[in-house]
């Protein structure tokens, strides 16, 4: 079974406050949070919004990025590692998840070019 998102979120801020051997009241102290909700969201029972990582990120000193891109890894299926932090996907014949443009489409299937030159 596939690991939840929530789940390897939680996993890696576990790894970062344990490795700066700082306690769960420590940490929800300073990102302002109840440590009942810290330790949720650290066992991977609670989804964490935004604004809620904003904020562990700042009390753990780690950027938001950094935390993503762990997550990221984390969550690849062993072997697919080649997908994310190619440095020349087109020199290696393949495209990135990175690097794949995405174009969603605005109201009634029009793209922005077609949006903004309506």
């Amino acid at each position: 079974m596939a690991v939840l998102l929530r789940e390897a979120l939680g996993d890696s801020l576990r790894r970062v406050r344990t490795a700066q051997g700082r306690t769960l009241r420590e940490v929800s102290t300073d990102a302002r949070v109840s440590l009942g909700y810290l330790s949720e969201v650290e066992r991977g029972q609670k989804e964490a919004s935004s604004e809620l990582l904003a904020s562990i990120c700042d009390a753990l000193d780690v950027e938001i990025a950094e935390l993503l891109l762990d997550v990221g890894h984390a969550m690849l299926p062993a072997g697919d590692e080649h997908l994310v932090g190619s440095t020349d996907p087109v020199a290696a014949g393949e495209m990135g998840v990175l690097d794949a443009k995405v174009v969603i489409p605005g109201p009634g299937g029009r793209t922005e070019a077609a949006l903004a030159a309506a």
